[in-house]
Parts: C-alpha cells; structure tokens; sequence
C-alpha cells in the first residue's frame, strides 16, 4: 500500500514539474528534459541524505525540525556524519538543503542561489556521480537550471515554483522498498523523453517483457543469490533497462555494471536510473562516447571482457563517415566476421547491429554469457556477415539459443525481433523458441504493441531454462543439426512436419478419388482450349 501511494504522488509530482515547465514556455522543448530529471534528482538526494542522515543520528528525528537540527552540528560532528554515510549517499552541507531553498525563496536573485546550489552539490560530489566521456572528460551532475529560461527576469519565479513543488512530500519512507518502485518511477519520468524522434542516435525504450525475459535466462532462479563479484557490461546502454534488470537478478551489491552509449541525454538518464536503483557504485563505469570506433572499456591496452553482456544495440544506421576507421588492422581481430559496406543509396540503413554483436562476441570473458536483441532476419540470412556470424557461434560452441518474439513488441518500431543468447560454457544442445503468436495486440498511441502477460514470460523462460521441447513452440537441437541446416537459428525450421489422417470407408475414399479426377479433367479441358488459342495467336504474327 506505502508503495502504490508514494508512486502516485511521486507521478504528481513528475506531473506538476512538468505543468510548471509548460506554464514557463518549455514544454515539449529539447531542454524540459533535462529540468525534470535534474530537479527530480535534487529532491530524491535530498531525501535519501536526510533517511540515511537520520539512521546514523537518530536524534536528529526528534528534533522539531531536522535541517535545523543537523545545522546545529559541529564542524566535527558534520564531518564524522560524513564519513559515516555509505559511498551511495550525497555528501550535502546544511545550505544545501531543500529546507534552505524554500525559506530563501523570496530573496533577491533567487535563481542564481538555486543554480549555485546545484552546481556546489555537483561539484562536492563529483567523484561520486560524475559520468566520464570516451575522452576522459567529466560531466556534472547538475547544470545551472535557470539558464533555460531565456528570458532573465522570470527565472527567479521559475524556480520558486519549482521549489514549491519539491516541498509536497518526501521519499523517505520509501528507501525500504525494494526496485519495482523504481522502475516503474523511472519509466514514467522518462516516458515524454525517451523515444525514436531523437534523430540520428535514437533511443528505443527496451520494454520490461524483453528486459525481464533477458535476465531471467541469463541469471536463472537457481544460481540467484550464488553469483558475486561479476561484471555486466551493456554497449549501447540507452537509458539502462536491460543493466537495471541483470544487476537486480544478480544482486545490486554482487556486480559491477559497466556501459558505453553515444548519446548525452542516455548518459544521463542512465546515471540517473543508477541512483534511484542502488547502483551508485557503478557509476565511474558510464561513459559516453562512440562504442564503435573508440571502445573505453580496457585492462591493459586489451579491451576488457565481461562476464555478463546485454544489449539491444541500434539495428540500422549511417556509419559511413568512420567506417573505412574500423575497417583497418586496428579492428580486424574484433570485426571477425567483416564490417558493412557503404551502400550507394540508404546510407542510413547501413547494419550497425552487426558491428555490435561481433563486438559483444569479442567482449566476452570465456565461460561468459550474453542476451542481445537482433532482427529476426538476422537468425536465417543466408549470406554475407549475419551468416558468418551464427558460423563463428556454432562452430566455436558459444550459444544457447535463441526467442524470436512477436511483432510490435517495440511499438516504435515495425522491425521483428529475436533475442539471441550466447554462452560460451555451453557446448552441448541449443534450445530455439518460437515465441511470435503469443502476446495480446494493443494500441499505444498511433501504433501498435504486443504485450505479453507475466504466464507467458514464465513459459518462455521456463521453456529455455528447461531445454524443454514444445510442440510447434520449441525445439532442443544440437551443434550438429544447426550446421546441417545451413546454420539457421529458427526455430520453426525444425519442427516436425505432421501429417493428419483420416479414417474413410472404401465408398468415401472412392467418391474423392472421383471429385479429384472430374476436377483435374475440366482443368486439363481448360489447358487445352488455352494450348491451341496461344498457338493460333502465334501463327498469325507477321513480320512488317
């Protein structure tokens, strides 16, 4: 019950800063975005300094008014509180505070409090938070919100309001709750910003059905609990659904998550679902920065390996201006099985999936597992890279199988999907699903998804996890079999061709022999009359 109202009234809260942005002009605006996240942050930080703040000094609940309390503390006493908190909490000073901000709210340049507060958190904190670039650059946590506002004589009102809305209530009987809350939170606060509008590097939101799918094999329910100290390392990270979910099936505490994304704004959203879901830690791993051409990740002057990897990497985009880079000595060892050509029309169609599955493959630590998504056509080409690549998977035994799913199940994208798993332990049978008549259609907006229902992810999973043979649904087979059909990976490919009888007395055979026979015998007529008309016609042509 706590955690359905706190989601309702943090959705109302999500909802009045945006209302707030609206009345200011910048609704719908490239820049909301980033105001609704950032202030969103200031107050979740606020909120879990003062839940843990409290649990170090209990005192500090007793008192009539808390931030005024800790105010009170020495220099000595404020800085053993510090270095009490654990490496996932804020360090704040009193003037940081929530509390600060609203009862300076009438003051004189108000804006530039608000700005400078942000930023000296930022500042105090950015060993904590800070997501570096490919370049070694850092990227703060906050930026002067103010500064949006293009006319200077409103932002003082601007982020009055903002203050008042942060003022509602607080997140702090919530830290106890374990990361449903959050996901769900993190989905609704990112829902307006999270989309395939984005241009060039669009960010497509991997839905919860596919990212619980993706775990629930990779971490299956046995092992839970056993697994410690392993690294989960995402490519194409976007805004970190798929992280978040491996990280939760394995345990916050018992992994590392490590992420690469081109895209500033999945940088920080990535960072910012970090925070809410425990995983403050991993942060220092973010980087933004093109995956493709400059991967970050290294021990050594070697690329580093993962023990887990999951991704659902852009399908198609042009890569034209570095692909001749990753064609060269440099690359060739990662890139095995080839880099796309540059097309001479639909440039931006160009197979960028294929550069990073190969670069997964290559990413693995041996014994490692991963789960990407690829389009379904991927799993039966029979040419070219997508085929040298299930090539390299079958003949070096490094698979355990593939779900292909049911269409729509990104509503933003028409393309069908498979989920191909890769495990480099498995050297005996692959298991292939055939997971696309499930699911129940449903409108989102102007498009179309598939939504499947928590039974039947249970029943792909428990299938796969299994290695359970499903008539017309799954099918068990070995290393042997897949190189024999030419290296598919579809399922449907190896289902048993059923033949149905029927039980007839000698007259009912009979009777359709002889409706067989009168048909074929008017067919034949047909045949016939269209033989001798086509030969007619053919004699008299004449050559003029």
């Amino acid at each position: 019950m706590v955690t359905q109202e706190f989601e309702q009234r943090t959705r109302r809260l999500i909802d009045s800063l945006k209302s707030t942005c609206a009345d200011y002009g910048l609704g719908n605006d490239g820049n909301e975005f980033k105001i609704i996240t950032q202030v969103f942050l200031y107050k979740f930080l606020n909120d879990k300094f003062t839940f843990e703040a409290k649990k170090i000094r209990p005192e500090l609940s007793q008192a009539l008014t808390w931030e005024q309390a800790m105010a009170g503390l020495s220099a000595d006493e404020l800085e053993m509180l510090q270095l009490q908190l654990g490496p996932d909490t804020p360090r704040l000073k009193p003037e940081h505070f929530l509390a600060h901000l609203f009862g300076r709210q009438n003051e004189p340049e108000f804006a530039k409090l608000f700005d400078d507060t942000l930023r000296d958190i930022a500042i105090t904190n950015n060993d904590i938070f800070a997501v570096k670039t490919d370049g070694g650059a850092k990227v703060t946590l906050f930026d002067r919100v103010s500064e949006y506002i293009s006319d200077p004589s409103k932002r003082d009102s601007f982020c009055r309001a903002l203050i008042n809305k942060l003022v509602a209530f607080s997140f702090e009987r919530i830290f106890t709750q374990k990361y449903d809350f959050y996901a769900a939170l993190f989905e609704y606060l990112i829902k307006d910003y999270n989309s395939n509008s984005g241009g060039k590097y669009a960010e497509y939101y991997t839905p919860h059905s596919v990212a619980q799918i993706m775990a629930a094999i990779l971490v299956p329910e046995k092992v839970r609990g056993k697994i410690r100290n392993v690294s989960c390392y995402d490519p194409s990270a976007g805004s970190g659904t798929l992280l978040m979910n491996i990280a939760h099936a394995i345990g916050e505490q018992r992994c590392s998550i490590y992420s690469q994304d081109i895209s500033q704004k999945s940088s920080s959203l990535l960072r910012l679902n970090l925070i809410l879901n425990n995983l403050v830690h991993s942060i220092p791993n973010i980087i933004q920065g093109n995956t493709m051409l400059h991967p970050y990740h290294r021990e050594g002057k070697a690329l580093k390996k993962f023990d887990y990897i999951v991704s659902n990497p852009p399908f198609k985009m042009d890569f034209s201006d570095f692909r001749n880079a990753l064609d060269s000595n440099e690359h060739r060892e990662r890139f095995f099985a080839g880099v796309p050509s540059i097309p001479k029309q639909a440039v931006d169609k160009m197979a960028i999936y294929q550069l990073f599955l190969q670069h997964i493959i290559h990413s693995l630590k041996p014994g490692g597992k991963a789960a990407v998504v690829v389009p379904t056509g991927f799993i039966t080409t029979q040419s070219g890279i997508d085929k040298a690549i299930r090539k390299h998977l079958v003949d070096n035994k490094m698979l355990a199988g593939v779900v292909s799913m049911p269409s729509n199940i990104f509503a933003t994208t028409g393309t069908n999907v498979s989920i191909l798993f890769i495990d480099a332990a498995n050297k005996e049978d692959v298991v292939l699903i055939d997971a696309s008549n499930l699911g129940t259609k449903v409108k989102d907006g102007k498009n179309q998804k598939t939504l499947l229902s928590e039974v039947e992810e249970d029943h792909i999973i428990a299938t796969f996890n299994d290695k359970r043979e499903v008539e017309d649904f799954s099918k068990v087979v070995s290393y042997e079999e897949l190189a024999a059909k030419n290296y598919s990976l579809s399922a449907g490919q190896y289902f048993e061709v059923r033949i149905e009888y029927s039980d007839l007395t000698p007259e009912q055979f009979s009777d359709k022999l002889q409706g067989f026979s009168e048909n074929l015998e008017k067919l034949f007529s047909l045949s016939s009359n269209l033989e001798l008309q086509i030969l007619s016609k053919v004699k008299s042509l004449e050559f003029k």
